[in-house]
Order: C-alpha cells, then sequence, then structure tokens
C-alpha cells in the first residue's frame, strides 16, 4: 500500500495487454475504481494475508476482490485470486484526479 497510496494507478491486462481500468488510491483503506464503462465506484481496502482486497458496494455486492501483489523485474504486479481475473501489470503511475465526485459519506 505504501507504493501506491496517493497514487492513480492504470491497470493492464498481462496477456494481451489491454488497459483493465484505472484506480486512484485516496488512502490506505479507500480507492475509486474507473474501468472501461467509465463508471467512478469506491472501494474499501483491506490487506488480510499480505493479500490487497477491495469491496467495491456498488459495483460487485458477492464480496471482495482480492490480488497478491508482487515485484517481477522492477514491476509491480497482482495476480487475482479466487477468481479469473488472472495476472495485471500496474503502470503508469501519476498523482492525476480521477474527477470523480466526492467520497459518499455512508
Amino acid at each position: 500500500m505504501a507504493r501506491v497510496t496517493g497514487e492513480t494507478v492504470s491497470f493492464f491486462d498481462r496477456k494481451f495487454g489491454n488497459l483493465v481500468g484505472v484506480e486512484q488510491f485516496l488512502s490506505p483503506r479507500l480507492s475509486v475504481w474507473r474501468g472501461s464503462e467509465n463508471k467512478c465506484v469506491y472501494g474499501e481496502i483491506t490487506t488480510p494475508n499480505g493479500q490487497i482486497c477491495f469491496l467495491y458496494r456498488d459495483l460487485d455486492p458477492v464480496g471482495p476482490v482480492c490480488w497478491v501483489p508482487y515485484d517481477k523485474d522492477g514491476n509491480l504486479m497482482v495476480l487475482g485470486v479466487g477468481r479469473a481475473f488472472g495476472e495485471s501489470q500496474l503502470a503508469r503511475f501519476n498523482d492525476r484526479d480521477l474527477g470523480c465526485p466526492e467520497v459518499p459519506l455512508s
């Protein structure tokens, strides 16, 4: 989390190189995701057992989406846990705001 907090990070599919989406890490516990549908979705972040998990209440009511982060040749990578997300590479770190509405309070 220390590497991404305060950053906006683009996620690319490792196999095909396609942009999966962009996530702005607002704090160690809150992020906002903007995927291909261009909708802003806020996520609560937890870090159980070396994983990073996102609970997107407006996107996936089934439960959190979890990833295992690791370094590969100097690149920050994530591997999906328990779902068919596969492997993604994190690239294009910047501090740009995604232009999403204010964080919901409830």
